[in-house]
């Protein structure tokens, strides 16, 4: 694949522009702007700058409703059920996360079910807002189906994202993960690169288990992960997230077509309201330096935490730049003109 350097000012620049020329007011622009680059410069290019076509195409189909902004419907202390009335989903997800952390500060621990809203792009950048505000967060998704549930042949689960973030003095840490082996972005990811996956990440179209990122996109069937594990926390975090929003389930979610109208759940906690902030930095460390004390498998490697390598990648991509898809980029370039 032929790649671009693209520095985190000219990436924000030209996406900042983007989203002005399709009518998102100056805020909002310099916002999702921010937060695709953000997410690129972490090396999540799937979730990042690859995802802008897709979303501008929705802008376009108006399955995002540009002007809208989410409204709390219901409350009731520090539980609170919001509906993003379709707008984008990022704004609407530092919106409710904003929300959540508010609760926290105010209750010790607060919840938002967010429903009516659309694809949060990558749903580690709100672990980290949650982290950065010192607070512990659990968030997930729902999304359409597209993952078979165990035993299935036809896809009947979502790979439904699950956040998990602890601040640390040290270094954030955040873990984002898909009910996928592999999320779709990352195996468009290695699609675009010519590159197989390490490990078997779905089923082709002869019901084989495959390595080939294109043969799964094809099928639209991936793995999930820790196989019946993983199908049956799909399952419960599609239940959670309706349930508690009042929303729409994965089920429905794929009758409309489009992924869109999806449930989220943004769940806050204050852990200063212990007053023990010292112990808990110790406990943390403890775990992490434990974790590290071992004999790496293969030469050269090492254990991490989760958001450990995100760290280093985002400082590497700061100094060197960013390497960004020529395909990828010329289309956000001919969007921005």
């Amino acid at each position: 694949m032929n790649e671009v350097l693209i520095s985190k000012e000219e990436m924000q620049k030209v996406l900042k522009a983007v989203f002005l020329k399709y009518s998102f007011s100056e805020t909002q622009a310099l916002t999702l702007a921010k937060i695709h680059t953000e997410s690129t410069l972490d090396g999540i290019t799937s979730h990042g700058i690859n995802r802008v076509p897709v979303f501008i195409d929705y802008v376009r189909r108006g399955l995002i409703n540009i002007g809208a902004s989410p409204t709390k419907i219901a409350e009731m202390g520090s539980m609170e059920r919001w509906d993003g009335n379709l707008g984008s989903g990022v704004l609407n997800a530092i919106t409710a996360t904003d929300r959540a952390i508010s609760l926290a500060k105010n209750h010790g621990m607060g919840l938002v079910a967010l429903r009516n809203t659309n694809h949060w792009m990558r749903g580690g950048t709100y672990g980290w807002q949650a982290a950065n505000q010192d607070c512990i967060a659990i968030m997930f998704t729902n999304t359409t189906p597209n993952m078979p549930a165990w035993g299935g042949k036809h896809n009947r689960i979502g790979n439904n994202p699950l956040v998990i973030a602890i601040p640390r003095k040290e270094g954030q840490i955040v873990l984002d993960m898909a009910m996928s082996q592999f999320s779709f972005g990352k195996m468009e990811s290695l699609h675009l690169k010519n590159e197989t996956l390490p490990f078997n990440g779905g089923w082709d179209s002869h019901d084989q288990l495959s390595k080939n990122p294109k043969d799964i996109i094809d099928s639209g069937r991936a793995i999930p992960v820790g196989y019946w594990k993983g199908s049956a926390l799909s399952m419960i975090l599609d239940m959670l997230a309706t349930l508690l929003s009042a929303g729409s389930s994965t089920f429905k979610i794929g009758q409309k077509g489009s992924e869109t109208a999806i449930s989220q759940v943004f769940l806050c906690i204050d852990p200063s309201v212990f007053s023990d902030k010292e112990l808990q930095e110790e406990l943390i460390n403890e775990i992490i330096a434990y974790t590290k004390d071992v004999d790496p498998m293969k030469k050269g490697g090492a254990t991490f935490y989760p958001g450990e390598r995100t760290l280093a990648v985002r400082a590497k991509n700061r100094k060197e730049g960013m390497k960004v898809s020529s395909k990828i980029w010329n289309e956000i370039l001919a969007l921005a003109r």
